[in-house]
């Protein structure tokens, strides 16, 4: 007779055969506009390309219309716009024809609410606490201090206040087949069944004459408003008696339904009644009816711009129509995860990338219980599939399997691995911050890697006059002020209701004890908002496991510069801020008070990451604007690049804990794509021309600003971000005037886009459509031929020598991704020049026909080549602008890391050091992994290399006598060069092997070399 240990045996090795790693990943944004369908017919392309895994954007079902998939409404579904089950398997089995797999994203977070697709929400909304699913989404039922209020959801979807809405019979009650909603245009709200009793209580009084005749509907017609009268309001808890009133309700909809079909007094009378609630235009009090039965509601209807003050549901940042899950609660967690798990069991999907872990309540607690209910689902699958556990009951099994599960690393217990499922975390590390290293997971989605290898082709040695530049153009804060007084601003704004909440709650803590009763709520209010304006990272991680020394650290520096910045602030009120979130107990607190204190920490916690994501990324990335290639996700744009030692040592740290994080430079969220940061970084080498260029700039286009309430528009700041934006996306080469014409309109777009983030004149919450509409007419002025003639001639000159100089560093930055330690991660359509803005620019579509095309005739040309590909590779950078050779680049060195798997993942990363007249302009590194060998070398910083556009970074007049010496490798190895063909030889350098980069660069501007 089998048994559990048995079946967890069978389920590890299915494990250890299954187990497959990404070595390079192509992220797809699904959608209507880009189905399974659309996939499937790319996917040999991928495969050409050298991907070994697709990376999806989330599929399960969301809100109709979504481009993004991040506002799911049912976790147990595919989306039915991007196709049907049987499409999604084929799309499946096409990956697996190919020998490749699958990466998920998913969105634990939160789910979509808006429109009335989201059952769950639905429930929530008509039976309030009593719902199964009240406890599903993080609702403060009794956090607002109006009594009215709790046991409520507040819902701002009101497009104009809430007394002009209701008298002018935009709020609706309607009646269709046994259930009664409430409508405001087109989104619907169900109504309370135990509110039922006051619709039918009036009914009665109208119809009870016309049934006189018809007893049999009459007394079905009162049994059923009995049966509505002994419904529990929405606030009872009690299990039994909340799944009994499911039940009533429903049996209570399907007799009115049967009711009101079969008698058509009934349904005549109910129409009538409906009527006279929705009241009589400019007959204020013939809405009291109506009234009454929405405050009934277990939800208040609201105006919109009463959320940020009032809502009483945790959001995704300040997204209304995104509430946040308790997903640590195991229910939750089940619920929201039964599809993924399955897919993944089915080896339909390889691996999972979590989006926002920061929201989560406790992500350690997530990632463990993530990979344990995997090696669950796993063993389901095992179970179903083998006859040995045929007729097992798996309610019965699953309880004991996952405490065997949870306890692998016992003696005597299955080796199951520490994480079987790959997974990465989407996480903003802070500058000296790390991944914790006990989280279940393979590392980040990439940020971290992005903005170090972004940094490694910024001048540091600009760094002074480019600040001197901006402060002098602009008078701009510097970065540290501009992000503390946007994190106060969110806090003030935006997240107001959050915070209040939490505020709240710190002043029940405070209530407690003696030491702390006399804090005023106003105080701790004050206190609370200076320790999160002044918090360093996104979160800590403090929870019931205790505090470990990050936290300890972080509060500790978050409190100490709130202190130093509010000397007139009681130190007192900072010290117990501190000692309540660092969980030092003061002597009077028992078991249920330090349970509520730890419960604060946590919710402090998913504050603090909203506000930073909102302070700094949706804020002061648009203020501050210096040089925006390091105004990037992850990034700090105070600092000012990486020296090639940081880039090694931060290298070298991955390589040893988190070999297979991703290794991104563009992603869906990203504020500008890879190839524009590469021409931004440019000005940093060019500070003087920059500086004489926006001189002459702001000259020639000073007659197309306008006045708007006193202000210029633009203003200086927001001109320094326009004209930098122009240069990163300025199209690559000669456009037609269709083409022209899209290119002012995205501009535009995105100028009016950054302004609203920013928050300076104009904003999402309160747009000043006049400033906007200055910003559009000065973007369409400037970039007028008729209009602007001589400034586009001057910025045309400039930009073909930043681009030139660009197109290199993201020639090298593409390479180094490829090989870098981690796996590198291709956002779709960016294997070539990548000149997109922040999103919905990001999104357009993907010419993958043209794509397939180019890659079809570099493949041919390669082919014809043989081994000699010298040509082919100096006409490739003489014509870099067509991006042939971003896509070559792509290509050889995606299928070398299929060729040669773990080369480049797994493998020790070894820093090559340069020697000569040209050292400082060389990055370079060896990989190995058994006695497979591979050198990487990019150019950086090359305006000092060569003078103009019109000269190519190639050769021993540029290079003259640099060297790269390269550790650990025999001095006679034979090395391939993959871009050129060649076969080179290593020379001695001062006793190490060495290549000569007069040589490694003679025809080609990278270099990738197997040994």
């Amino acid at each position: 007779m089998p048994t559990v240990e048995d079946l967890l045996q069978k389920t590890a090795q299915r494990l250890a055969q299954r187990q497959r790693f990404p070595e390079s990943t192509y992220r797809l944004q699904f959608h209507a506009g880009f189905t399974f369908r659309d996939a499937c017919a790319i996917v040999p392309y991928l495969s050409e390309l050298g991907i070994t895994h697709c990376y999806a954007s989330p599929y399960l079902q969301a809100r109709a219309g979504s481009q993004h998939g991040y506002d799911i409404t049912n976790h147990r579904a595919l989306n039915p716009e991007i196709g049907s089950e049987a499409e999604y398997d084929a799309f499946v089995a096409a990956l697996h024809a190919h020998g490749m797999g699958q990466i998920l994203d998913i969105v634990p977070n939160h789910m979509g609410i808006a429109g009335n697709d989201n059952a769950w929400w639905n429930d929530v909304l008509e039976n309030g606490p009593s719902s199964p699913y009240a406890g599903y989404f993080d609702i403060g039922w009794q956090d607002s201090p109006r009594p009215k209020q709790r046991n409520r959801v507040l819902l701002p979807v009101l497009g104009e206040p809430y007394g002009q809405a209701l008298e002018a019979q935009r709020i609706r009650l309607a009646y269709a087949l046994g259930a009664f909603t409430l409508h405001y245009g087109d989104q619907r709200f169900p109504v309370a069944p135990h509110s039922y009793a006051r619709i039918l209580r009036i009914n009665l009084e109208v119809m009870q004459p016309a049934l006189d005749a018809d007893v049999a509907a009459l007394d079905e017609y009162q049994s059923i408003l009995i049966a509505v009268s002994q419904l529990p309001d929405g606030t009872e808890t009690n299990p039994a008696l909340v799944d009994e009133c499911q039940r009533e309700k429903e049996l209570i909809k399907q007799r009115l339904a049967a009711l009101t079909e079969k008698s058509a007094e009934v349904r005549d009378s109910l129409a009538k009644t409906v009527v006279l609630f929705n009241g009589v235009a400019g007959e204020p009090h013939s809405f009291d009816a109506l009234e009454h039965l929405l405050d009934e509601q277990a939800y208040r209807l609201a105006f919109w711009r009463v959320a940020s003050d009032e809502i009483n549901f945790r959001r995704f940042f300040d997204i209304n129509e995104l509430a946040a899950l308790n997903t640590e609660k195991p229910e939750v967690f089940a619920a929201t995860h039964e599809l993924i798990l399955r897919l993944l069991a089915q080896g339909k999907a390889d691996g999972l990338r979590i989006d926002h872990i920061d929201g989560l309540y406790d992500p350690k607690q997530y990632l463990r219980r993530l990979q344990q209910h995997y090696v669950l689902a796993c063993a389901q699958e095992v179970a179903r599939s083998d006859p040995a556990w045929r007729g097992w009951d798996w309610n019965e099994l699953e309880d004991s399997l996952l405490a065997i599960i949870g306890e692998a690393d016992l003696d005597g217990a299955p080796e199951l691995p520490r994480c079987p499922l790959y997974v990465v975390v989407e996480k903003i590390l802070g500058a000296s911050e790390l991944l914790p290293p006990d989280w279940d997971t393979h590392g980040t989605s990439g940020y971290d890697f992005l903005n170090v290898v972004n940094g490694l082709f910024v001048d540091r040695d600009g760094e002074r006059p480019m600040t001197r530049l901006y402060q002098q153009r602009t008078g701009t804060a510097p970065f540290a002020a501009v992000v503390y007084e946007n994190k106060r601003l969110i806090l003030q704004t935006a997240l107001a209701s959050e915070f209040q909440m939490l505020a709240n709650q710190l002043d029940r803590l405070a209530q407690q004890d003696r030491s702390s009763r006399d804090f005023t709520l106003s105080g701790l209010r004050l206190a609370l908002t200076e320790v999160i304006a002044c918090f360093p990272v996104y979160r800590s991680y403090i929870s019931e496991e205790g505090v470990h020394d990050p936290d300890l650290k972080y509060v500790e520096a978050a409190v100490r510069q709130a202190s130093v910045r509010n000397p007139t602030l009681s130190m007192s009120l900072f010290r117990f801020v501190r000692d309540v979130l660092l969980l030092r107990d003061p002597e009077s607190t028992g078991k249920e008070d330090r349970a509520e204190q730890c419960h604060f920490a946590g919710k402090f916690q998913q504050v603090t990451a909203p506000v930073m994501a909102m302070g700094v990324e949706n804020t002061s990335f648009y203020v501050y604007n210096r040089l925006l290639a390091l105004n990037e996700v992850g990034g700090d744009p105070a600092r000012f690049g990486f020296t090639p030692a940081a880039v090694h040592q931060f290298n070298q740290s991955r390589q040893a804990q988190w070999p297979r994080a991703l290794s991104p430079l563009s992603t869906h969220d990203t504020k500008r794509g890879e190839d524009v940061r590469a021409r931004l970084n440019v000005l940093s080498e060019l500070p003087e021309e920059w500086g004489e260029c926006l001189e002459r700039w702001s000259h020639f286009n000073g007659p197309h600003r306008t006045l708007v309430d006193e202000f210029f528009v633009p203003d200086a700041n927001e001109e320094y971000l326009l004209y930098q934006t122009l240069l990163g996306a300025w199209p690559n080469g000669p456009c037609g005037s269709e083409e022209y014409a899209e290119f002012v309109k995205r501009i535009q777009e995105y100028m009016v886009k950054a302004l609203h983030e920013a928050k300076v004149h104009t904003s999402w919450i309160n747009p000043c459509e006049a400033y906007d509409e200055a910003v559009r007419q000065f973007v369409a002025r400037i970039l007028d031929e008729e209009l602007s003639g001589p400034f586009l001639q001057d910025m045309r000159a400039f930009h073909q020598r930043v681009s030139h100089f660009g197109l290199f560093n993201g020639l090298a930055q593409t390479l180094l991704k490829l090989t870098l330690p981690g796996v590198p991660d291709t956002y779709q359509g960016t294997e070539l020049w990548d000149f997109r803005l922040v999103d919905p620019d990001n999104r357009r579509p993907v010419d993958y026909e043209a794509r397939q095309e180019l890659l079809r005739a570099l493949r041919g040309r390669s082919a014809e080549a043989g081994s000699d590909r010298r040509a082919l590779a100096r006409e490739l950078t003489h014509g870099k602008q067509d991006g042939r050779i971003k896509l070559y680049v792509t290509a050889q060195a995606l299928r070398c890391r299929r060729d040669h798997p773990g080369l480049f993942s797994t493998g020790d990363y070894f820093p090559a050091e340069t020697t000569g007249a040209r050292r400082d302009h060389v990055f370079g590194f060896s990989r190995r992994l058994g006695d497979r060998q591979a050198v990487v070398a990019v150019p950086r910083l090359l305006t000092r290399l060569v003078p103009g556009p019109e000269a190519l970074p190639l050769g021993a007049e540029v290079w003259q006598n640099t060297r790269l010496l390269l550790p650990n490798v025999e001095p006679k190895t034979l090395w391939h060069n993959l871009f050129t063909g060649e076969t080179l030889t290593c020379e001695d350098s001062q006793g190490q092997p060495a290549l000569s980069m007069a040589e490694l660069f003679a025809h080609f501007p990278v270099a990738l070399l197997l040994s």
